[in-house]
């Protein structure tokens, strides 16, 4: 079974592994709540908004398909693109997740396949 973002399959053409952020509640100072720094304590402020960060590798067979794979990521990462279901390959799944950010982990390797590492966050955005 392989990972899916909106039923496409962006992350298919080499390994990577999902990563759930942090989770709970939103804790804020309470000196910063009513800026004076003389007011002690924290208080709760709602949940945090569900992060995954997907870590891995694009692998393709020369320059043009490479980009082909990327344009693919950066598409869902616009900002009228609309949310959906992220699953990872062990069939786990987020509902109305939205594609946040790309970017690239080092060089690209070029040899027999051309590859680059990568970084994509979703994150589900209260409000949307």
């Amino acid at each position: 079974m392989g990972s899916l973002y909106k039923d496409l399959d962006l992350f298919g053409s080499g390994p990577h592994r999902f990563q759930m952020g942090r989770q709970g509640r939103r804790m804020v100072s309470l000196a910063a709540v009513t800026n004076n720094p003389s007011v002690p304590g924290t208080a709760a402020f709602g949940d945090l908004e569900l992060r995954i960060e997907v870590r891995g590798r694009l692998v393709a067979d020369d320059e043009e398909d490479l980009w082909e794979l990327r344009d693919a990521i950066l598409n869902e990462a616009r900002d009228d693109a609309s949310s959906g279901i992220l699953e990872d390959q062990h069939g786990q799944q987020w509902e109305t997740m939205k594609l946040l950010t790309y970017s690239e982990d080092g060089a690209i390797s070029r040899g027999r396949k051309w590859s680059v590492g990568f970084i994509v966050e979703f994150g589900r955005l209260y409000g949307e």
